[in-house]
């Protein structure tokens, strides 16, 4: 074993959320309780996976903190953007993830929780109408102010880190433009030129955390870290990114059971993926431009662990060019079930002599309950990078992620299989902690 050279967790970690709303909110009041001792933080890996180090009689089942030097919950602080002017609090309330019973132990600490007004534009997220927005003439008056904000807050709090978390809405789809995002220097020219069609908000979030020494992470399908001008950013400021999509319900079954066909060479002709959900999110989604960005967020798991290209008997059919398997993805805006998702996969198969056989799957979930945990692993282990030295694209943290982020410019493909990415997740711990990378099943 060789010495960790991960830089201790000292002082407090400010996590900066993009967003109030039903996921932040349940993300926060979920770690103010549990660091009272009033409920666990059930489904967060850092809190709760052990993982093996060393090998034979030398091997110890330990969990991450005892690998490697982590943030505890009570070191953190948390602030927020959000178009909506109500506190955590009122928002925790309003949005009726968690009863009542839940909120108010730490309902003093969620009012103190007051969102800054949000870097936004209308034309990103049409459904949504709050007026609690920052007065931008140009996005690069939008970075500034976002900048002024995240040291302020770090100034005010006595934090020693910050990490910035995107857990708002889904913006319009923005396909990659190689004139704009290709390089820092284009990007920052298309923000002080004002491009509103080329640079999104989320793009200034993410400049603005980066350029103060904050690790960002995307968890929404947006475009915004997903290009090479904020790798060079990235690489610039020495600072980890990671994104994009929180993998909550139908992606994590996906990346999960998926794998059971591909790895029983079992042929599939088509995966029909629809959901129902009525939340913000699915209000938000609702709009034909949001929903493109997330349709290209949840078709491209499947495509890279099942591959017609590698096994074209056992995938190369199904959709009307004849080379791969049907691949459909649906999400229904339903008021009535709220944050509560429900999601249905209806997967048709075919197994010896071309026999066709079919699998159901049907996930009643709560979309912010699986959420939450993902945050704060995202944010723990990101603040954890940031003091290992680790920038530019963290590839282990595809585990969390839908839509993990790849440099596709040179041809790599993401990695969507969830056990390959449990041990990208696990051999970065043991090698931040000193331990040699092994390959082993545990």
């Amino acid at each position: 074993m060789k010495q960790s050279t991960v830089k201790p967790a000292e002082g407090k970690l400010g996590i900066m959320v993009v967003g109030n709303g039903a996921v932040a909110t349940t993300f926060m009041t979920g770690v103010l309780m549990a660091r009272k001792g009033l409920t666990k933080p059930i489904g967060s890996m850092t809190q709760y996976d052990k993982m093996r180090v060393g090998r034979g009689a030398d091997a110890k089942y330990l969990k991450y903190d005892e690998i490697v030097p982590m943030a505890k919950l009570d070191d953190i602080v948390f602030g927020c953007w959000d178009v909506y002017p109500q506190n955590a609090f009122q928002s925790a309330m309003y949005c009726e993830v968690l009863k009542e019973k839940d909120i108010m132990p730490v309902h003093e600490e969620l009012e103190k929780i007051v969102p800054m007004p949000a870097a936004f534009d209308k034309n990103y997220a049409k459904r949504l109408d709050g007026d609690n927005v920052k007065d931008c003439k140009t996005r690069w008056e939008m970075v500034e102010q976002l900048r002024e904000d995240i040291r302020n807050f770090k100034a005010a709090n006595n934090c020693a880190r910050i990490v910035v978390l995107w857990a708002a809405s889904t913006e319009i789809y923005v396909p990659v433009y190689e004139p704009v995002h290709g390089t820092l220097e284009a990007l920052e020219k298309a923000m002080k030129a004002d491009d509103r069609e080329h640079v999104a908000p989320s793009m200034c979030y993410a400049y603005a955390a980066l350029t103060e020494g904050a690790p960002f992470i995307m968890g929404a399908p947006n475009t915004t870290v997903d290009i090479p001008a904020m790798w060079e950013l990235a690489e610039k400021t020495k600072m980890p990114i990671a994104g994009k999509d929180f993998k909550t319900g139908q992606t994590l079954v996906k990346s999960g059971f998926s794998p059971i066909i591909g790895t029983r060479c079992l042929g599939l002709n088509g995966w029909f993926s629809t959901n129902i959900l009525g939340n913000r999110d699915g209000l938000v989604l609702d709009e034909p431009a949001n929903f493109r960005t997330k349709e290209v967020s949840k078709l491209s798991t499947l495509e890279t662990i099942l591959r017609p290209d590698l096994q074209p008997d056992l995938y190369g059919h199904g959709n009307d060019e004849d080379t791969q398997y049907y691949h459909k993805v649906r999400i229904n805006y339903y008021p009535p079930r709220n944050d509560n998702k429900e999601g249905w996969d209806n997967i048709d198969i075919f197994g010896w002599m071309g026999y066709p056989m079919q699998i159901k799957i049907n996930f009643l979930c709560r979309d912010s309950i699986l959420a939450a945990p993902l945050c704060l692993d995202l944010c723990l282990l990101s603040d954890l990078a940031a003091r290992a030295g680790r920038y530019g694209i963290q590839r282990f943290l595809s585990f969390f992620l839908k839509s993990p982020m790849h440099d596709y410019t040179k041809g790599e493909l993401p990695v969507n299989h969830l056990y390959q990415q449990y041990t990208m997740l696990k051999n970065a711990i043991r090698e931040m902690g000193g331990y040699e990378a092994d390959e082993e099943l545990d």
